[in-house]
């Protein structure tokens, strides 16, 4: 198949661009290099320096004829989301329509969407979140992510294009940029190996669901192959806390390094967790990377890196 990746330079995607590379698929890459990197491009991938709101969008599509739209690319900085959502929408949104309306255009059998299971629950009612949790986001960016998942459901309901959507959870893992608010694994990682003071935000105890990469790409892989469309989260059911991490990473990378709390950041979400129940029924995915591997492979590569 032809598979166009939007983000495929950026942490999650261009591990994505890679197994579809293995299996056999020819990849097209669209990354505005803002927080991609050239060095994480696949060689074998064909690249577009592009911005998904761009004119340049619809002829690209018509002359790439593109089977499937992994779509990747967006404004993820949820604290940028919050100052200043005009811009998080014109790319989260409006970029996003860009690319169905060439999609549609264009005859895209297929459209794979990663959203987030960290954002889209808001404060969770229960434990882990299920898919039919009330959608409750409290950022401009967990909204955007719900208002394309419900573009979605309109593109295959009048256009007949079928869709799977992954709710990630917290997705960690070698390539992730330690310069953006995501990430406090990849931020602390790279505190901890300059001898900077890594700082945890109030008491720590906010918990995450963190999804190793590989597990992440694994689901794409399976989504390609689906026939219907869904929406699945895309995490561990298990909780872990920032203390927890800090702790483990500081094992790992200079155990000299003090823990230092700094206030909470308002609007912080105190826990988010999500089963992966649903997924593991209709696609046949698990988890396979258990945190203490995954974070262990997470700090050789920020290791290497540094």
């Amino acid at each position: 198949m032809k598979i166009l990746i939007t983000g495929g330079a950026g942490f999650i995607g261009s591990h994505v661009a890679d197994a579809y590379v293995n299996a056999g698929h020819q990849v097209v890459v669209f990354d505005d290099l803002s927080s991609g990197s050239r060095e994480n491009l696949n060689p074998k991938a064909k690249f577009y320096q592009v911005d998904i709101r761009s004119d340049q969008i619809e002829g690209i599509f018509q002359r790439e004829k593109f089977d499937v739209v992994n779509h990747h690319a967006a404004q993820m900085d949820v604290r940028r989301s919050v100052a200043d959502p005009k811009y998080d929408a014109s790319i989260n949104v409006m970029g996003t329509l860009n690319l169905l309306e060439s999609a549609r255009k264009n005859g895209v059998k297929q459209i794979i969407f990663a959203s987030s299971g960290g954002t889209v629950y808001g404060e969770q009612e229960t434990f882990p979140a299920t898919e039919s949790h009330p959608l409750k986001p409290l950022s401009p960016y967990g909204i955007t992510k719900v208002a394309v998942e419900k573009y979605l459901y309109y593109y295959r309901e009048v256009y007949g294009i079928p869709y799977v959507i992954l709710r990630y959870g917290n997705v960690y893992g070698p390539r992730q940029n330690p310069f953006g608010e995501a990430g406090v694994v990849a931020i602390f990682a790279h505190k901890l190996l300059k001898g900077e003071q890594a700082i945890i935000n109030g008491d720590g105890k906010q918990t995450r669901d963190y999804v190793y990469v590989g597990d992440v790409v694994q689901a794409n892989v399976l989504a390609l192959q689906y026939d219907g469309s869904g929406i699945y989260n895309v995490g561990t059911g298990v909780e872990n806390d920032v203390n927890t991490i800090f702790k483990k990473l500081r094992k790992h990378l200079n155990p000299e390094s003090k823990e230092e709390h700094g206030p909470p950041k308002a609007g912080e979400q105190q826990r988010s967790v999500i089963s992966f129940a649903k997924i593991k029924k209709e696609l046949g995915w698990s988890p396979v990377t258990k945190f203490d591997e995954g974070l262990s492979l997470a700090a050789e590569y920020f290791k290497q890196k540094h």
